[in-house]
């Protein structure tokens, strides 16, 4: 991919400010500068931001109708109540049932929960959930991470005696559902101070509102709060404000003592010993737990995230890891698909988003399809595929486009939809797609806008060599967890060569490793630039070129610093 680079020179106003800063917080300044762009320029703010305390966690009864959701669930302990824990089958869903039904385990019995089938039962309250909430004599169902649209299927669960408790983060129309309680931070009449908590953070605060009402001390529910974290990773919600709180104290507990269901994925995907970062919750925790739901059942997630005896999780683990290379091998296969009619079909190439459909893609997968093409080709992506007479998919978008407000402006044509700024999930009749690419395209051509149109990369500073210290690497690691509106920081190093030892590296020869230097001093540094091998001719010339990167730990060589090259630029 290629990138255009985006860097504004700090002011000589934000350097003093930098310096000042920099020196009351015993930091360089260049964290003073990162501070600084991220809006906190003040010691106090600083401190806050690098101590994230849970004590600062919002009262939960800010939100709209948390005062009738506990009351409701009090009812049904009191009353015996059969009551059902209710979630969607990815990571969000299925990390917030967990945590809503493991907590309340712990003072209840007459507890269950489900997960609908992806394929047999599709998005959110299903008629088999209903059927199943019937006849199991359940009388309360709390919903998670879905539920905010499902206006008939709550008023169906009414007239058989079924009250709905809705935890959902996604936007809501202009019609809320008629249930007892709708928790919902993003909802219009809602004074809740912060829209952007995921699904499970969404339970959580139901959890933290029980808790507080019912006298039960709030370290109760620090244990839960692993489940958090890999929520809010692996959902991509803003990792500012309450979610960097619920995020930073989720890690703490993933590294140091996490559920034992985490515990058996965490040593099936290779990441024991190491301090696991929001990272690796995107790229190996977060896909295995969702590969259940996309090749199997989402339930199966469930039952290891709940289980309490290791050796049982792992077996359940080494089933999902399985479910996981099932599932890469289907996404190949589908990209390569997709790929191959996006090259065939010319006048993509001119169209300002892509809409792709195909009746044997697996409903499962096509989000992730999706998230490929809109990484390759950088447009706002659609992936359908085909469900008898209707087709379903998903979508993804390029940063600074809103795909919901897209799809939305479609809705006509749609016989449901909800997602979120950068992915949603939509049906419609099959035979109304080639409408439904059209409008899309036509609305993505006139609302977005050209730096919208290509790949950006926002450098954070520009640095030599001689900077990068474990003293600047350690302090960088203070700014984490990261996440959307709190980056990992990128920087940038003109002017740099090979060493002499850099080499084409992977089994495809597709990655560089690296040894450089700069033009500044004769520091030595390593590097690792995946799949960019095509610049390994020009690189090995000894010509200069400038680098865009990330500053990591080199996890082959203890305490060692590498650096991630995110672009290359170059003369020719």
């Amino acid at each position: 991919m290629q990138y255009k680079w985006k860097y504004e020179p700090p002011s000589q106003d934000v350097l003093k400010a930098a310096d000042e800063l920099a020196e009351k917080i015993n930091m360089s300044p260049i964290i003073a500068q990162l501070l600084i762009r991220r809006g906190i320029t003040t010691e106090s703010a600083a401190k806050r931001f690098f101590r994230p305390q849970l004590s600062d966690l919002i009262d939960p009864f800010l939100m709209k109708d948390m005062d009738r959701a506990v009351d409701r669930l009090n009812d049904a302990m009191g009353r015996k109540e059969r009551i059902l824990v209710y979630g969607d089958y990815d990571v969000d869903g299925c990390t917030a049932v967990a945590l809503v039904y493991k907590f309340l385990q712990q003072f209840y019995s007459n507890i269950d929960y489900y997960i609908p089938d992806r394929y047999e039962e599709g998005y959110g309250i299903s008629q088999q959930g209903l059927d199943y909430a019937k006849q199991t004599g359940v009388k309360l169902i709390i919903i998670l991470d879905c539920g905010i649209k499902a206006i008939d299927e709550i008023e169906q669960a009414k007239a058989l005696g079924i009250d709905f408790i809705v935890c959902d983060h996604h936007v809501p129309d202009e019609q809320i559902p008629a249930a007892v309680a709708v928790l919902n931070p993003k909802r219009p009449d809602d004074n809740y101070p912060f829209k952007e908590l995921c699904g499970c953070g969404v339970g959580f605060k139901l959890m933290q509102a029980f808790a507080k009402n019912n006298g039960i001390p709030f370290a109760r529910l620090i244990p839960l709060l692993d489940f958090c974290a890999v929520s809010i990773a692996a959902d991509l919600v803003e990792v500012v404000d309450e979610n960097r709180i619920l995020a930073f104290h989720g890690l703490k507990q993933l590294n140091q003592n996490p559920s034992i269901g985490l515990k058996a994925i965490i040593d099936i995907c290779g990441l024991t010993g190491r301090d696991i970062a929001m990272s690796d919750i995107i790229f190996k925790i977060g896909p295995r737990i969702n590969a259940s739901g996309r090749v199997e059942s989402g339930k199966e997630t469930v039952d290891l995230l709940i289980e309490r005896d290791y050796n049982t999780a792992m077996k359940k683990a080494i089933l999902i890891n399985e479910y996981n290379e099932q599932r890469k091998d289907i996404d190949k296969q589908m990209t390569d698909e997709a790929n191959q009619i996006v090259e065939k079909l010319e006048n993509q190439r001119h169209q300002s988003a892509i809409v792709l459909y195909d009746e044997n893609w697996k409903k499962g997968v096509v989000g992730i399809v999706a998230s490929r093409l809109t990484e390759i080709y950088y447009r706002p992506t659609v992936v359908l595929t085909r469900n008898e007479n209707l087709a379903t998919g998903s979508a993804r978008s390029v940063a600074g486009f809103d795909v919901y407000a897209a799809i939305k402006s479609c809705r006509d044509l749609l016989l449901n939809f909800g997602g979120h700024t950068y992915a949603a999930g939509l049906t419609l009749r099959w035979d109304d797609i080639k409408a439904f690419r059209e409008r899309f395209q036509q609305y993505v051509d006139q609302h977005i806008i050209p730096d919208q149109r290509e790949a950006t990369l926002d450098i954070d500073a520009i640095i030599d060599f001689k900077d990068i210290t474990k003293k600047l690497h350690n302090e960088l690691k203070r700014l984490a967890p990261f996440g959307p509106c709190n980056p990992k920081p990128i920087f940038s190093t003109n002017g740099v060569y090979d060493f002499g030892t850099s080499k084409v590296v992977g089994r495809a020869q597709e990655h560089i490793k690296l040894e450089l230097v700069d033009s500044k001093s004769n520091n030595v540094m390593n590097g690792i630039a995946f799949g960019q091998s095509g610049a390994a001719r020009y690189i090995k010339s000894k010509r200069a070129f400038d680098i865009a990167y990330t500053i990591e730990d080199n996890t082959f060589k203890h305490g060692a610093i590498q650096l991630h090259i995110e672009d290359i630029r170059h003369d020719e």
